[in-house]
């Protein structure tokens, strides 16, 4: 290792150490590195041209913003109100009804929006303000809302998957498709869950609705109910690509919110662009500094030392990707999904290559795996949200999220060793 190498790993660990923005931490590595090391690969001029060309050639990365800007517009009308009731209307009669309404409003709300945060920050308000008219546990009510919360980047559209697929270079398509079946599982999986807990626990049934009000209730939600089938439709057909579906996405919000609904105001638009904005360049702050920190992690070879050490363990494909999804799941617990995406999942995907582990099959695995993280304590930022939403201590709500924990990776490991489960759907595109 040369002095460079050392102070550069040096302030990428200071990062994590000083709690400091995962942006700044990057750009400082890199820089440091750049001023430090000889030869024209290097040089501080290196470094800024890094962060510039990686913004430019990533034409994949305009999905992001059209994708936020979809949620937030979801977030500011009344759509969630409309699929919360539909999806009460539905399973609400079941014991526990509000828990199984939770996770099937996320199973919904996914389709429009790609975000865990979204759903936990918008729907999730609702969700536990409900529970709680019912009588359920504050603590219950978060940790399921946080749970069902991670669905969102499953199902999709996904903007971590737009990361990956930027990173990797599979098909964003067969990304998005491959995540159906396995978001349709976690919700299966999580309903089962809150079955036991429901008779356990003696948690009410919810209100019955007679077939007429289901109707009706059906009927308001249809507009926002056809988002993930023009969406999936689109791309699945190949009329539009997913960067232009993210396009569509935020139109087909603006339409339903302002002429159906009527529910969003011009001053209530002009703050979802503001926001939309804000998220998009600190996307692009840290997409930028993330290329600069790669380039000199390719140009010192660390990928490779990396799958050296891990084949030095094992050769086999199954165990690599036990050790591979036990060393994200811990790396979920301490660092924020951003930083996982962009600096580790290229450490490992020369040795995904390698081995001959499809792709897109990786990149469903994978991004399960980092939104288990965002529900997984210390750190897991779904936590933070429903408890600042709630009032519900942290302690409590981790005591019975653990269990849910375990249930998600449950599936994780599922569709890890049984690839045709992420394959099957995206096998049947052309």
């Amino acid at each position: 290792m040369n002095f460079p190498l050392i102070v550069f790993l040096v302030c990428f660990i200071l990062i994590f150490i000083l709690r400091l923005p995962i942006a700044i931490g990057m750009l400082m590595s890199s820089i440091f590195y750049c001023l430090l090391a000889p030869g024209p690969a290097t040089g501080l001029q290196m470094a800024g041209r890094q962060f510039l060309s990686s913004l430019n050639v990533k034409f994949i990365l305009i999905a992001v913003p059209l994708f936020v800007f979809a949620a937030k517009v979801m977030n500011s009308g009344a759509v969630t109100e409309k699929i919360f009731r539909f999806a009460n209307s539905l399973v609400g009669r079941w014991r526990g009804g509000m828990g199984h309404v939770n996770v099937l409003a996320s199973i919904i709300f996914s389709g429009m929006t790609g975000s865990a945060v979204a759903d936990a920050s918008g729907l999730g308000i609702m969700e536990i303000e409900a529970m709680r008219d019912h009588g359920y546990d504050d603590s219950f009510s978060c940790a399921i809302t946080a749970a069902s919360s991670t669905i969102g980047p499953i199902f999709p559209p996904s903007i971590p998957m737009v990361f990956y697929a930027m990173l990797s270079g599979a098909s964003i398509g067969k990304l998005f498709i491959g995540g159906m079946i396995p978001g349709l599982l976690i919700g299966i999986a999580l309903m089962i869950y809150i079955a036991f807990i429901a008779k356990k626990r003696n948690y009410p049934r919810g209100e019955k609705y007679t077939l007429s009000q289901f109707i009706k209730n059906t009927i308001i939600a249809f507009p926002a109910l056809l988002t993930p089938v023009i969406l999936l439709g689109g791309i699945y057909t190949g009329v539009v690509t997913p960067t232009e579906a993210g396009a569509l996405a935020g139109i087909y919000a603006l339409l339903i919110s302002f002429l159906v609904y009527r529910s969003l105001s011009l001053k209530q638009l002009l703050q979802v662009i503001i926001e939309t904005a804000k998220t998009t360049g600190t996307l692009t702050i840290i997409v930028g500094a993330a290329f600069s920190f790669s380039y000199i992690v390719a140009l010192e070879h660390i990928p490779d030392a990396f799958s050296n050490l891990l084949l030095g363990i094992t050769s086999s494909k199954y165990v690599l990707l036990l050790v591979i999804n036990v060393l994200f799941i811990i790396l979920g617990m301490f660092i924020d999904t951003m930083a996982i995406t962009l600096v580790f999942i290229p450490m490992v995907l020369p040795l995904v290559k390698m081995l001959g582990i499809d792709l897109v099959h990786f990149g469903v695995v994978i991004v399960l795996n980092m939104m288990i993280g965002l529900s997984t304590p210390p750190f897991g930022m779904l936590l933070f949200i429903v408890s600042g939403i709630s009032g519900a201590s942290l302690k409590s709500i981790i005591k019975e999220i653990l269990p849910m924990v375990l249930v998600l990776i449950g599936v994780l490991f599922l569709i890890t060793y049984v690839p045709e489960i992420v394959l099957f759907l995206p096998n049947k595109m052309r």
